[in-house]
């Protein structure tokens, strides 16, 4: 292959991982992480000739495998180890091995682990396992997979009678002992790898055009006879942007997760040529698969996180080259936004990942795998199974009594005697096809799957999109469209090919707005007058208009009320920058302390009250902040909307009272709310103009 050596992450794993411990380690985008896991389990291996599966690579995505596949191949056919990938991708027909044939290494995702662990052949081929690598686990931490994943980590050490290594990799991360012990659940010694990086060159140009016509241009400029990924915030801004470029750009190509795989292989492959080339994506190539060298990386409109950029930026300055990445903004604020991330970076500064608090979604799942083994059980024998999990160890008996006895009450159980056993409305409703639809957390109700007439798949459509006028033409994949049929039982609609008058398709949930961290990090840019990036001159003038918009006076940190007349008269603005997550729970109590008559709009960086009439003065807003500051949770999470039960797979079988705790935990936040709201200064600022410009929700 070329080494004459280990780099310094991959010798520190080897170490780590020989010693045993759980291991996760922190490296860049391209960095070495996977084959500083590889080499050190496949010398174990082939030291002590395992048997059976010795080792699971779990991935969050099918694509991932993919590509690492031929990675892990590369090291072990030649060594004689066996590498297998095992996902919904892969024909049926090559999923699994003979009797007394299994492959040294399966690649995975955690929905086909759920899969392979309902095969009793295939689990007693597990029994020898000695490791997992987890790659991406950053991907995992903060979802209800993470929880899903965890849940199969604990089962995986009932099969064996031993602790499985657990080895993660993962490219950033801002708290990366506390992850650690998330993954050991403290089983095992456990070890953080993560080395220095060095400190190179980076290149940022930035593009500010208001005119959309415009910023398209600069796009086809900078891309021109490139090999450029070109990053968005959402789905729907790919697929537009996808539709602008088509036949101003060659090669050019869009990557999204509802578009079907081979789309998105046919994109990746692109990038191995000599030619140019261009992919317009969104996270979806965040993570590590591999596309080869890049000239430069385009982020259309800011990233929302510190991590999302660092994955992208890192997506380039490969082989010695410097990064490169071009900005194209459609504002000042934008503008002002992204010097606020790269100076996180600069400062490394990233978002901590907070692990799922209330999983009782999952708990539902697991609670009904369990009856799957076993027929019938008992409350208490089920209440040991379930709540010994490290990942659900959380949730108190009474709580998951109160679960159990309202799925009696609705039929998803029932008794006999005084064992449990799955009900009528769970056989209807999760039973068919052998009970495949508890093999995910993911909910997939919120999407139709769009074919043609011959049986062509092209792509995922929002259920909101599907019944709206737009969906009479639109464009996916690069390609028009219009629905013709829709059948709502099997959740597909067919369409056929639409030459012109496109519109904008949309999916739910495109865009999550700016991370807290990114947020503080404007606030302290505007309370300084300036940012700390070698800037030049047009480009600062740029950030003075910025923070011009900003009344003088705004502290570091904390709240800003400020009365102005706006366009519909008088309204209070609470300066707020704790991202949109943040505000919308502040927007919805102070929402309810000031009363209906008032309307209550936010944004990543501002709450804005309007319709207040006179009576409604900065001082009241600034006061009404601080009562809020000695709510209790619960007073907090009683005036909060519930959202809506698509938002979790099984959130429409829980009682009312556990949708809620989880929807105030994990959908609100409310904990994290009150912490950051109670230490925060509350002030009032006096403008003598009176009318400031704002940004607008």
């Amino acid at each position: 292959m070329g080494w004459d050596e280990l780099r310094d992450v991959q010798e520190r794993a080897y170490n780590a991982i020989t010693s045993g411990s759980d291991v996760l380690v922190i490296a860049p985008t391209a960095g070495g992480k996977s084959e500083a896991a590889l080499i050190p389990v496949m010398d174990d291996i082939l030291k002590h000739g395992r048997s059976g599966v010795a080792c699971l690579y779990v991935s969050p995505q099918k694509a991932l495998i993919n590509d690492q596949e031929e990675r892990f191949s590369l090291f072990c056919v030649p060594t004689g180890l066996s590498v297998m990938k095992w996902h919904g991708d892969v024909p049926k027909g090559a999923r699994g091995w003979k009797a007394g044939e299994p492959p040294h290494f399966v690649m995975i995702t955690p929905e086909s682990l759920e899969v392979l662990l309902q095969e009793k052949r295939s689990t007693v081929d597990l029994r020898n396992l000695r490791s997992v690598i987890i790659d991406e686990l950053h991907a995992f931490v903060e979802s209800e997979r993470g929880v899903h994943l965890k849940c199969l980590l604990s089962r995986l050490d009932g099969i064996t009678g031993v602790p499985v290594q657990r080895i993660g990799l993962s490219a950033t991360v801002g708290n990366p002992e506390e992850i650690l012990g998330w993954l050991s659940d403290n089983r095992k010694k456990s070890e953080l790898v993560t080395v220095p990086v060095p400190a190179k060159e980076k290149r940022f140009v930035f593009v500010v055009e208001e005119k959309e016509e415009k910023r398209i241009d600069a796009l086809v400029r900078i891309v021109a006879g490139r090999k450029a990924l070109v990053f968005v915030n959402s789905r729907g801004e790919a697929e537009n942007l996808m539709k602008a470029g088509i036949g101003r750009v060659k090669n050019l190509h869009v990557h999204h997760s509802s578009l079907p795989t081979a789309q998105r292989k046919l994109a990746e492959d692109t990038f191995h040529g000599d030619e140019g080339a261009c992919i317009i994506c969104t996270s979806t190539l965040e993570l590590g698969i591999d596309i080869g060298d890049l000239d430069v990386v385009v982020q259309v409109g800011p990233p929302n996180s510190v991590s999302s950029f660092l994955q992208r930026m890192g997506r380039s300055g490969r082989r010695g080259k410097s990064a490169f990445v071009a900005w194209i903004l459609a504002n000042p604020c934008e503008f002002l936004s992204s010097c606020a991330v790269i100076e996180c970076a600069m400062n490394k500064e990233v978002e901590d990942l907070r692990p799922v608090n209330k999983p009782y979604n999952v708990l539902v799942q697991q609670l009904f795998l369990a009856l799957l083994h076993t027929s019938r059980t008992s409350r208490k024998r089920l209440a040991r199974q379930l709540l010994t999990l490290p990942a659900l160890s959380g949730i108190s008996p009474g709580v998951l009594e109160a679960i159990v006895s309202h799925l009696i009450d609705e039929g998803y159980l029932t008794l006999d005697g005084e064992m449990l056993m799955p009900g009528t409305a769970a056989e209807r409703e999760f039973g068919r096809s052998n009970w495949k639809a508890l093999y995910s957390v993911i909910s997939g109700a919120g999407e139709f799957r769009a074919v043609t007439p011959d049986g062509e798949v092209v792509g995922n459509l929002d259920a909101r999109f599907v019944n709206s006028p737009q969906s009479a033409g639109f464009s996916l994949g690069g390609r028009g469209w219009s629905v013709v049929k829709c059948d709502e039982g099997r959740n597909m609609v067919v369409v056929v090919p639409r030459e012109s008058d496109a519109s904008r398709v949309f999916w739910a949930g495109g865009d999550a707005g700016f991370s807290m961290l990114v947020c503080t990090a404007v606030q302290r840019i505007i309370a300084r007058g300036g940012t700390t990036l070698p800037l030049g001159a047009d480009d600062q003038e740029i950030l003075d208009r910025a923070i011009h918009r900003i009344p003088s006076g705004l502290d570091s940190r904390g709240f800003a009320v400020f009365k102005r007349h706006g366009e519909r008269g008088r309204e209070v603005l609470i300066y707020s920058f704790y991202g949109s997550r943040f505000n919308r729970v502040l927007a919805h109590v102070v929402q309810d302390r000031l009363g209906k008559r008032v309307s209550v709009r936010y944004n990543d960086f501002v709450v804005k009250v309007q319709r207040g009439g006179k009576e409604t003065s900065a001082e009241q807003v600034a006061d009404v902040i601080r009562e809020i500051q000695l709510l209790t949770r619960e007073e907090c999470g009683r005036v909060l909307p519930l959202p809506v039960p698509e938002t979790w797979k099984f959130a429409h079988v829980l009682p009312p009272a556990s949708l809620r705790d989880m929807a105030v935990s994990d959908y609100y936040h409310v904990e994290e709310f009150l912490e950051r709201l109670r230490c925060a200064p509350v002030t009032v600022l006096v403008d003598p103009a009176g009318e400031m410009p704002s940004p607008e929700p």
